[in-house]
């Protein structure tokens, strides 16, 4: 679970104006609420966020967002930008675990996903696979979380769909 914690933190896209994919990225702006379950490990977890989606700066939408667990709170933050020169989308995260990660979006049928994934060393220098991904389809979002700790095999999931 510590390593869940480990989730998350990066740059910021590159980003040039394009009007459908702008007015797309904007029709997230709102307040988002989900909630899952942490599974794997001794027992399940509930597993409950909060996120904000706004307007940023040149065509970006920020997002600020805060999961809890039992003993743990995760934050979380980054862009998702449109970057026309490249023809693909653009999301960056960072969190209060010092995570990094920058991802293409992956579009089809409708649909925009990112896949972060990061290796890191957890807290008694054991190699951990972290790793997140956010869809954004039909004025919805999910967000799903993993960590796989390399030395026992042992994974903790959670998928968490959110609501306006």
């Amino acid at each position: 679970m510590a390593a869940l914690v480990l989730l998350v933190s990066a740059g910021s896209p590159a980003v040039v104006h394009a009007a459908g994919e702008l007015d797309l990225l904007k029709s997230y702006v709102g307040d988002w609420r989900g909630e899952g379950a942490l599974v794997g490990g001794d027992r399940n977890e509930p597993f409950r966020c909060r996120l904000g989606v706004s307007q940023g700066n040149a065509g970006k939408i920020n997002y600020t967002g805060r999961c809890t667990l039992i003993n743990a709170t995760l934050s979380i933050s980054g862009t998702i930008a449109y970057n026309e020169p490249e023809a693909r989308y653009e999301a960056a995260m960072s969190s209060n675990a010092g995570y990094t990660g920058l991802a293409i979006g992956r579009q089809s049928a409708g649909r925009i996903s990112f896949d972060l994934r990061e290796q890191q060393k957890d807290r008694a220098g054991s190699d951990v696979r972290i790793g997140a991904r956010i869809v954004l389809v039909d004025d919805r979002i999910t967000v799903d979380f993993e960590v796989e700790f390399n030395n026992s095999g042992e994974v903790l999931t959670a998928s968490v769909p959110f609501a306006r």
